[in-house]
């Protein structure tokens, strides 16, 4: 265990935890407390962690992590060649400024909201909600504000964005309850939709008391905008849901008792009555719903967002930490019940308390995440997990399909070729490719709890689909620049694997690919096929 030995004296002997104490946010840099915790853990499970992680492959990887595509070959060669000691502190910084950042964030929680295919009508045209999201991001405005806002779901779907989000579930407030608790609050209680818990605490009660708060929600169309419906999310001051009792004790007719809003592990809602004499105001396409006398949702809004919240600060940060680490202390990331226990319960409530210090300032933490040892750890670990339980290594994932097509592009040089070209009214990221093969093929990489599920499609695709329009030659292309270089074939080969996969290559594959090209008198079609060959191997495929 002579690796850990020297992790663990990185972090000073008194910065490791005692027992099951959680160490304080205050006492050092979290990326210590980070590094300390897992150190800890390594030695009691007598687990070997990997070296740390070369220049190359940890430049790839954040690149990927906070900007979504990989550096261009300029950036790979200056990082590289630098020999400065914080080299990686201000690469993290640099990328964390990038306006791709922002655009990163919003592609992941737009799948976090929506998934690839949401339900509803017209909820895959949710460009409001999509530049809604970057502009939280490039603010860095604080988590808990813009999901209070996000729940709130005030203005419309097209101009302000966030009520695109309860329309994928219209009249559906189960369907909504269920989402809402496990994205949020890391709670399943998806169970208890039709019967008690069986393995959990939670009631059918329970269940149906978060449902109360959603129960009088309805969408209504106030118009067009830019070719867009703008949904709006009305609130009706009247009605409860009905709660008929477990599944199995349904009969045809029954009606069911109301159930009001009830906070979980807490105290049902307090609602005053409505005025004598009160009529319910009729919720009319074509116009602005009116505000309610007293909003069930922005009362939810407002509790699941609270710094006491037993559920959110460790919710999010569970959920931050497994895109970073490629797993959550908690895993799956949105099943946090009792019964799945955190690896490191201790450095779960520090990040926890931590996010609530900074007033869930996620960029910071971010920063804290991917600043410590323990994410600088190579990929090449000894147990073969693409996810290690004690994150002993660095974890391997699959490129989404947005950042394999702009990854592909920098590559490539298709868009330093194209640099030059009149703007597109409306850019198509996915271009040249068709969007709508990319996200069959690419768009659901994995099962939900990060297991890789590539096919055969996906097989077929990479060597037989549209891949060949990235391989331009034009000036500025890869092909154009390794073609009509006088420099020797060694000299191309390292700059295709710079550019392509962001190392240096080995010896051996310098020799091979040498000898390939070398021996035509005109290499375009064999340089075409190296090119193909790097952009669709399993190396590119994944980060790692």
């Amino acid at each position: 265990m002579a690796a850990v030995a020297v992790f663990v004296g990185l972090v000073t002997a008194s910065a490791l935890p005692t027992g099951s104490r959680t160490v304080s946010a205050d006492e050092r840099p979290l990326r210590e407390v980070i590094d300390a915790e897992l150190a800890a853990g390594w030695q009691r499970e007598k687990v070997e962690p990997a070296p740390a992680a070369n220049d190359a492959e940890f430049l790839r990887r954040v690149s990927l992590d906070l900007t979504g595509v990989v550096p261009t070959y300029d950036e790979t060669v200056a990082f590289l060649k630098d020999e400065s000691a914080d080299k990686r502190v201000r690469l993290i910084d640099r990328l964390f400024e990038d306006p791709r950042f922002a655009r990163h964030q919003a592609d992941l929680w737009d799948l976090v909201l929506f998934g690839r295919n949401p339900p509803g009508f017209d909820t895959d045209k949710r460009d409001g909600i999509q530049r809604w999201l970057r502009e939280q991001f490039a603010a860095n405005r604080p988590y808990d504000q813009w999901v209070r806002e996000l729940l709130r779901a005030e203005g419309n779907s097209v101009e302000q964005g966030p009520p695109m989000y309860y329309v994928q579930y219209r009249n559906q407030p189960e369907d909504l309850t269920e989402v809402v608790t496990q994205t949020f609050l890391g709670v399943q209680l998806q169970c208890a939709r039709c019967h008690d818990h069986p393995f959990e605490s939670w009631k059918q009660l329970d269940f149906y008391g978060v449902a109360g708060f959603f129960a009088r929600l309805q969408v209504v169309d106030i118009g067009k905008k830019d070719g867009l419906t703008m949904f709006a999310v009305g609130e009706k001051n009247t009605g409860d849901v009905l709660f008929t009792g477990p599944a199995k004790d349904q009969m045809p007719g029954k009606k069911g008792e109301p159930v009001k809003p009830k906070f979980l592990l807490g105290e049902p809602l307090a609602e005053p009555t409505l005025p004598d004499g009160f009529k319910e105001p009729k919720l009319e396409n074509n116009k602005p719903p009116p505000a309610p006398q007293f909003s069930r949702k922005d009362q939810f809004a407002d509790w699941a967002t609270r710094t006491d919240n037993p559920f959110f600060a460790r919710a999010i940060a569970n959920r931050v930490w497994a895109q970073y680490f490629g797993s959550g202390l908690v895993h799956p990331v949105d099943n946090m019940s009792p019964s799945n226990t955190p690896s490191h319960p201790a450095l779960l409530d520090t990040l926890a308390r931590w996010l609530v210090d900074h007033r869930f300032d996620l960029k910071s933490y971010m920063r804290e995440l991917v600043a410590s040892r323990a994410y600088g750890l190579s990929s090449r670990g000894t147990t073969g997990e693409a996810a290690p339980l004690w994150f002993q290594h660095a974890r391997s994932r699959p490129l989404s399909a947005e950042e394999l097509v702009e990854s592909w592009r920098v590559a490539t040089g298709f868009d330093e070729a194209n640099k030059d070209k009149p703007a597109e009214k409306k850019p198509n990221r996915f271009r040249p490719l068709t969007d709508g093969y990319m996200l069959r093929f690419f768009g659901q990489p994995t099962n939900g709890v990060g297991d890789f599920q590539g096919g055969l499609a996906e097989h077929l695709y990479l060597n037989n689909g549209q891949l060949g329009s990235l391989i331009m030659n034009a000036p500025g292309s890869l092909l154009a620049t390794l073609s009509k270089s006088d420099q020797s074939w060694e000299a191309r080969v390292d700059r295709m694997f710079l550019q392509m996969l962001n190392r240096p290559p080995e010896t051996d594959e310098r020799e091979r690919f040498v000898a390939l090209l070398a021996a035509e008198k005109d290499p375009a079609e064999r340089l075409r096929d190296a090119i193909w060959a790097l952009m669709t191997c399993s190396e590119f495929r994944f980060n790692h």
